[in-house]
């Protein structure tokens, strides 16, 4: 027995029995585009809680876009607009139309959080704000949601407490700005980028998806296995002793002799002859690619994540680099060399 359609599918179907051959042949095209448009956006890596600034949230995520692999912090438009204005929907008529006659004029439309015509000038000459005015369009859970970079946040904010300091403001505006002192006061003594990677739970990630992500999207697929090979905990072990802030500030690069700890603590230490060996690989297929692309699946690669997880815990019982260096030789002494015993 087939079930009769119901509710959108009925109706799509009737729909489609009145069209002609080319029309629904256009209309597939047009949802085959879609489809193809919404892949191609940023999808949400991170979401767990919205931004709390005192007692006002912003919906807020972490969004990666597909092709470049590019990490933005979003707010959403909603939650900027609620923030400012006290809910979604109480924008002004002046503003709605402001908006309307943009986009009837061919120009990029105001957000709605800034659409009011006496806050122009004041977003004209300044030059952060106007670099974060392009909306961001994402998917969240299948559906597509509008935003912007977070570091918009205290650039809005800025705005309305200038209007009100040069008195353009109209009576019923006041509030608004009165809104942004609450939001900067909030924001005064942590930076934006940090609070919603903590409110996320993206902080502890983005290191590891910073040594990842670019080499995933160059190196051949027989390799792809291994580029997450090093767990998180050696990178922050490894900072913790060194005295190198984690994450990294900059470029989200570790420094270059952490590549000569590696070879020291691992390669060094995993089989006889093994670091010159691997070195020869790489020289020969790839100068840029890692060591550990060239160790044998069945029992190279097992050896590694098992060495690994030995020099995580030495670096965790260890005090500083020297004490890490002795307890390594103790527990993994490396071939070919005398261990030094203290008589």
């Amino acid at each position: 027995m087939i079930e009769e359609a119901t509710g959108r599918a009925k109706g799509g179907k009737a729909r489609a029995a009145k069209m002609t051959a080319e029309q629904r042949k256009a209309e597939a095209a047009k949802m085959v585009a879609a489809r193809e448009a919404k892949a191609s956006l940023p999808k949400v890596i991170h979401k767990k809680l919205p931004l709390q600034l005192g007692e006002i949230q912003i919906p807020c995520a972490v969004i990666e876009c597909p092709k470049t692999y590019k990490v933005t912090r979003v707010l959403t438009e909603n939650g900027i607009l609620t923030a400012i204005y006290g809910k979604a929907g109480m924008a002004t008529g002046a503003s709605k139309r402001s908006r309307e006659k943009a986009l009837n004029e061919g120009l990029a439309p105001m957000p709605l959080f800034l659409s009011p015509a006496r806050l122009k000038p004041l977003i004209d000459e300044n030059k952060i704000i106007s670099a974060l005015l392009d909306k961001i369009e994402y998917v969240d859970d299948g559906s597509v949601v509008a935003g912007y970079d977070a570091a918009i946040l205290p650039a809005v904010c800025e705005i309305w407490l200038k209007a009100r300091e040069l008195g353009i403001l109209q009576q019923q505006q006041l509030g608004r700005a009165q809104k942004a002192e609450i939001l900067m006061r909030a924001l005064a003594h942590i930076g934006i980028v940090a609070l919603v990677d903590e409110a996320t739970g993206y902080q502890d990630a983005r290191a590891k998806d910073a040594l990842s992500k670019i080499l995933e999207a160059f190196v051949a697929k027989e390799l792809q296995p291994w580029v997450k090979t090093f767990p998180l905990d050696y990178y922050k072990e490894l900072c913790r002793l060194y005295g190198v802030p984690f994450p990294p500030p900059q470029n989200n690069k570790f420094p270059q002799f952490f590549g000569h700890l590696t070879n020291d603590a691992v390669y060094s230490r995993l089989a006889p002859e093994l670091l010159p060996e691997l070195k020869k690989s790489a020289t020969r297929q790839a100068k840029k690619a890692k060591l550990h692309q060239f160790l044998t699946t069945d029992i190279g690669h097992p050896k590694l994540r098992e060495h690994l997880a030995s020099v995580v815990t030495v670096l965790k019982l260890s005090k500083d680099k020297e004490q890490f260096k002795q307890l390594m030789d103790i527990a993994h002494p490396k071939f070919n060399e005398t261990m030094q015993f203290d008589f």
